[in-house]
């Protein structure tokens, strides 16, 4: 699993963009102008925002794929190792993460056009 692949399928979720944080050196991804993930091309790993009982859930299932996020972790984020995640586990992660934060309103357009 590569970056541009997760970028690839967040910027098909509707409302979504990446943008560069030059304070950071790398992209985040956003909806509505609130991120709900972050990678780097080339990287082995990304974040990606989770729910509390969520984050301790994947940490305790697989803590060779998942990790506490730095600076972000105590929020509930994970940091990713795309080299051993599973692809529709990951797609999954990323669209819940998405559909936390973009407005309930696009959720619901999202969900009624499935």
């Amino acid at each position: 699993m590569k970056y541009e692949q997760v970028r690839d399928w967040v910027l098909a979720l509707p409302g979504t963009q990446e943008v560069y944080v030059e304070e950071w050196g790398h992209p985040t991804l956003r909806v509505n102008n609130k991120m709900f993930a972050s990678g780097v091309s080339g990287s082995k790993t990304m974040t990606v925002k989770a729910a509390k009982e969520e984050q301790e859930a994947l940490l305790a299932q697989s803590p060779d794929v998942y990790s506490f996020a730095a600076y972000v972790g105590r929020f509930g984020w994970v940091e990713v190792n795309l080299s051993k995640v599973d692809a529709d586990e990951l797609r999954e992660l990323v669209t819940e993460a998405w559909r936390r934060t973009a407005p309930k309103k696009l959720v619901k357009e999202y969900d009624s056009g499935r």
